[in-house]
């Protein structure tokens, strides 16, 4: 059922400011959350949502412009970068790119009795991003963004074999987000930096015997596109 563009836009504008707030959260490396809700369930006392986009299955990407500081350690390390399913690489703007698969978002009052007050998923099934050296190649894939906890997870394989299911991988700071912009019935959210998170970089350094991987190393700046019909 549609209600209608215009108010299906205007979660998408209340996301952007819930992402510049970069909230960290408490998680493991091997994080067991339920993906159906991507957040904790709202209090009995909590108040109405403002704003709720219940499907986000009309895409468009998730963009990560790579830092250059990352592509001289993986260079370093004579790590080499690839894609995964339907993830693009562009070698000549260093641009990597998923494509949003579904998901949802949902906004509640700032300073009210739920937190966080923004709850959702931005699922990236069927693609993601892989690191080759010396005959290892490690598939990190299927990602989910949580808005509510800054923290994007993910499956992890090496070999082919599974090493992780949604571990969390990279840590988001909205804190240099630009204001919302569109594009048609695209919303775009552009300036979140994303850094490595603890536990993953703990996890390539054992992986890939180094100890050059370390925690909140910058990856990139991301560009959230989202179709808002």
């Amino acid at each position: 059922m549609r209600r209608n563009r215009l108010r299906a836009a205007v979660p998408v504008a209340l996301l952007a400011g819930a992402l510049a707030v970069g909230v960290s959260a408490c998680g493991s490396s091997n994080s067991s959350s339920d993906n159906s809700t991507g957040s904790a369930t709202p209090s009995a006392s909590s108040t109405a949502p403002l704003a709720t986009v219940p499907d986000l299955s009309n895409g468009v990407s998730t963009a990560v412009k790579l830092d250059p500081s990352f592509l001289s350690a993986l260079k370093s390390l004579n790590l080499t970068p690839g894609t995964v399913g339907k993830a693009t690489l562009d070698a000549s703007t260093g641009v990597v790119s998923f494509p949003i698969t579904g998901g949802h978002v949902t906004y509640y009052k700032p300073g009210g009795p739920t937190e966080p007050y923004v709850q959702g998923i931005i699922n990236h099934d069927g693609s993601g991003l892989s690191l080759s050296a010396g005959g290892t190649t490690v598939e990190l894939t299927n990602f989910t963004i949580n808005p509510g906890t800054s923290i994007l997870t993910g499956d992890v394989s090496a070999n082919g074999q599974s090493v992780a299911k949604q571990a969390d991988l990279f840590f988001l700071n909205g804190s240099t987000l630009q204001p919302l912009q569109t594009q048609g019935n695209d919303a775009i959210l552009t300036g979140t930096k994303v850094s490595i998170y603890p536990s993953a970089a703990q996890l390539l350094d054992k992986t890939f015997n180094t100890t050059a991987v370390t925690p909140y190393f910058p990856v990139g700046v991301a560009t959230i596109t989202i179709a808002t019909s």
